[in-house]
């Protein structure tokens, strides 16, 4: 009878093993994202990729900008302001340490809000820190910033992925090997294929719930649909099929989540190039854009139509779609009255991304009824990168703007716009020195106005959020108020 009870006991101690271990929230995530980032430092260049990574997860600032988009505190637990808006003086997080164990302290953040600012700095976005006059460490915990002029956007300036706060001993090596102070390190990159992170057991703050985390890089649509229906990835935050969303909303084993972004999808427009440095040519381009039918060809109605470089959701946004309606017959008048009754021919250089690739054909369709041959140049990521963006050597290409706020890029002289304008410069001055809620938005309308008039690129639609995940997932973001796939909240149910 003895060994019979034994055998019992053990059967049913075995079962109950095989059960808790069954019914345990899975601390693994494989999630895709379209584009592979360049390299691995979101303060040394321009791809939102990068951010998709690092933000958040490996990286972090002085301040954090939250799922629904509003300023949080991060590194710097508290901080206060003088009263002529001029000296911001930051406490931080005591016992802060970077992922390969040295201290985190005031002078990091000195070094790295420098750095940014710095007459040679490759920041992508330098001209963030433009209104900081100087940087001091009062001590090992207290940072006092001295700004040139009130700055309304400081602090929601601090917590972009371009401000976040690295050491000087890692700093040169943060593209392959990133080096920050998040509950995330940096594992391997297998390049062209994925980058993995696990979770840090020494994070200062609240511990992740998730071990391991692999971004997988997938920019094929089909290929999307495929890996999330095989489980191959759990999660694919940005989904770039919009034409197979149906079918995963009819599929229980999914949630199908439909945000918004700050992704401004424009036309993008050479105006230092002729014939595009002619207002009339670039009017006769807007004329000739039917947006309506680029996302329903495109994006298969997920979109909202844009008239200017601005969200929707913002409460500063004017509706500006109507300032060039869809007129194919008032864009050949246009043209004609340029100079080129005839038209003209132009290259269209496209990104993987499935909105470039499939608005860029619908595109050229449009332009071609009005005279515009357009040649269709499909270009890799770190092409785009080097031809486009740094060498301006481009006539016409679309992509998607996902900086949160960034209508601000048009008075950069050296952008990749060459757009020129002094009224537009004056109206940004003046929304930077300004920190009054009511009149900032009468300026952001302004300068919305002065970009849509000059017609300087041809404004398409406000890229959508859509995200599909397995169904037992949480924590994942519903908007993208930035680029990012902040993993810091996100778990298994039970």
């Amino acid at each position: 009878m003895i060994p019979i009870i034994r055998s019992i006991l053990a059967g049913a101690a075995f079962a109950l093993a095989l059960t808790t271990s069954a019914f345990a929230a899975r601390t693994d995530l494989t999630l895709a994202i379209q584009l592979e980032p360049p390299h691995l430092d979101p303060t040394a260049g321009a791809a939102g990729a990068i951010d998709d990574v690092t933000y958040a997860n490996i990286f972090q600032g002085l301040t954090r900008i939250g799922s629904n988009g509003a300023v949080q505190p991060d590194l710097a637990e508290s901080w206060t302001l003088s009263d002529d808006g001029l000296v911001y003086t930051f406490k931080l997080h005591d016992g802060v340490k970077f992922h390969d164990g040295t201290a985190l302290d005031a002078g990091d953040v000195v070094f790295s809000l420098d750095r940014a600012r710095a007459d040679d700095s490759t920041n992508a976005q330098k001209a963030l820190f433009a209104a900081i006059e100087s940087v001091e460490a009062v001590d090992d915990l207290t940072v006092k910033v001295t700004l040139s002029h009130p700055q309304g956007s400081f602090l929601y300036n601090m917590g972009w992925g371009d401000a976040v706060i690295v050491a000087p001993e890692s700093a040169d090596t943060n593209k392959e090997k990133p080096v920050g102070t998040g509950p995330f390190k940096f594992d391997t990159w297998a390049k062209g294929s994925s980058v993995t992170l696990v979770k840090n057991p020494d994070y200062w703050g609240d511990p992740v719930a998730l071990d391991k985390a692999t971004f997988r890089f997938i920019s094929d649509p089909a290929a999307a649909t495929s890996a999330l229906m095989a489980g191959d990835i759990q999660a694919f935050p940005a989904f770039p099929a919009p034409e197979a969303v149906a079918q995963f909303e009819s599929d229980p084993r999914f949630s199908v989540v439909i945000g918004s972004t700050e992704g401004e999808t424009i036309l993008a427009t050479n105006n230092g190039k002729p014939p595009f440095d002619n207002l009339k040519v670039r009017q006769a381009i807007a004329h000739a854009i039917d947006r309506q039918a680029i996302i329903d060809g495109a994006m298969f109605g997920f979109g909202t139509p844009i008239g200017s470089h601005f969200a929707p959701h913002n409460p500063a946004y004017e509706e500006l779609v109507e300032t060039y309606p869809y007129d194919p017959e008032m864009a050949k008048q246009l043209l004609a009255e340029a100079g080129y009754p005839d038209g003209f021919k132009a290259t269209l250089k496209l990104p993987p991304p499935s909105y470039a690739r499939r608005g860029g054909e619908i595109v050229a369709a449009q332009l071609r009824e009005v005279g515009i041959d357009l040649e269709i140049i499909p270009v890799e990521w770190a092409q785009w990168l080097d031809q486009v963006f740094k060498a301006k050597d481009y006539d016409l290409t679309i992509v998607s703007h996902t900086e949160p706020n960034d209508i601000g890029i048009y008075a950069r002289d050296d952008y990749y716009f060459d757009y020129h304008n002094q009224a537009f410069k004056d109206v940004m001055a003046k929304l930077d020195a300004t920190a009054n809620e009511d009149e900032r938005y009468a300026l952001l309308r302004q300068a919305q106005e002065i970009i849509a008039k000059d017609a300087v690129n041809g404004y398409l639609f406000q890229l959508p959020k859509i995200g599909i995940w397995d169904a037992k997932l949480q924590g994942l973001w519903h908007d993208m108020p930035l680029q990012a796939d902040d993993l810091t909240g996100v778990s298994w149910k039970d």
